[in-house]
């Protein structure tokens, strides 16, 4: 059986690290694993989604409309955007944090009210703070890494080895913050 993960946040969020930090995971773990990464204006602060497919043997790395198991949104806006690419039986974990786009700033629309009520009656919803939680931890810049403990833990992915990957994967004055944050993460679901 193949799963589908679709994983979306806004550039510069660290979207695409945990994607590749969880296709190396898969990987180390004898699954077939497919990825594709859209950046669009990621530069800018634009939306930035990957696509990580696994299984016995993945074809492509395309999820379809309607074909993510799991959705992970590193901001909460992303997470009604993308929504239509889950299954009817999917779920989402969803980062409750705001990134004002160039619009909302400008004046011109306003911050969406009710995204998380909005999307917990449509899906089954895990909320995740992990702003509040990487501050506590010290470095902002390992949300991303909050969502992907969030998510290895969702899809009971926890007996891969995540702290070789994490040792292999980022600057050795990183591993140990990374650590933490990857173990937090889990602790959260």
């Amino acid at each position: 059986m193949i799963k589908s993960i679709l994983l979306v946040g806004v550039g510069g969020q660290g979207t695409i690290l945990a994607s590749k930090l969880l296709t190396t995971g898969l990987m180390e773990a004898g699954y077939d694993v497919k990825m594709s990464e859209i950046h669009g204006m990621s530069q800018r602060g634009g939306s930035v989604s990957s696509q990580v497919r696994y299984g016995k043997i993945v074809e492509s790395p395309v999820i379809e409309l309607g074909g993510a198991d799991i959705l992970i949104s590193f901001e909460k806006m992303e997470a009604l955007r993308w929504l239509k690419y889950l299954k009817p039986s999917g779920r989402a974990i969803v980062n409750d944090f705001e990134i004002q786009s160039a619009p909302i700033l400008s004046g011109k629309f306003d911050y969406p009210e009710g995204i998380v009520e909005e999307l917990s009656n449509k899906i089954p919803t895990i909320m995740v703070n992990a702003a509040e939680q990487a501050e506590k931890i010290g470095n902002m810049k390992v949300m991303n890494i909050i969502l992907l403990g969030a998510t290895i833990k969702a899809m009971g992915l926890q007996d891969i080895n995540w702290e070789k990957i994490i040792r292999d994967s980022v600057k050795e004055n990183f591993v140990h913050i990374n650590l933490k944050a990857i173990e937090v993460g889990m602790s959260l679901v």
